[in-house]
C-alpha cells in the first residue's frame, strides 16, 4: 500500500491528512508536505493519523522533524486521532509525552 496525503486550511491551520503506510520509501514524501506546511500555516499544523496502517522509524523522524520547525516557528504541531497502530510507535518511543495529541475523531 502507498501513502496517500491531502492538505486542508481551516481556522489558520493547516490539516494533512495521512492515509497508508509511512516507511522509509514514504516518509520523504510526508515529509516534503510538513516543512512546508510548518511555515506556511499562519496558526501551526494538524497531522491527522488516523488512515495510517503503519509507521516505521523514519515516519517517526519526519514527525519529530515538524514538530521542532514549527516550535522554531512558534507555532502549534497536533497530532490528530493517531490510529492504533501508530499510538503503539509513539508509546514506544515515549512520544505520546512529547506530541500535543488530539484523540477526538
Amino acid at each position: 500500500m502507498g501513502l496517500t496525503i491531502d492538505q486542508s486550511e481551516h481556522d489558520a491551520k493547516i490539516r494533512i491528512a495521512v492515509r497508508g503506510e509511512v516507511d522509509l520509501y514514504t516518509s520523504p514524501d510526508l515529509r516534503a508536505v510538513v516543512m512546508k506546511a510548518v511555515p506556511a500555516a499562519p496558526a501551526g499544523v494538524e497531522v491527522d493519523l488516523s488512515g495510517v496502517d503503519y509507521m516505521d522509524s523514519s515516519g517517526v523522524a519526519t514527525l519529530v522533524e515538524g514538530f521542532k520547525s514549527a516550535r522554531e516557528n512558534s507555532k502549534t504541531f497536533v497530532l490528530v486521532t493517531p490510529s492504533p497502530s501508530v499510538m503503539k510507535v509513539l508509546e514506544l518511543a515515549r512520544l505520546d509525552a512529547v506530541f500535543e495529541i488530539d484523540k477526538t475523531p
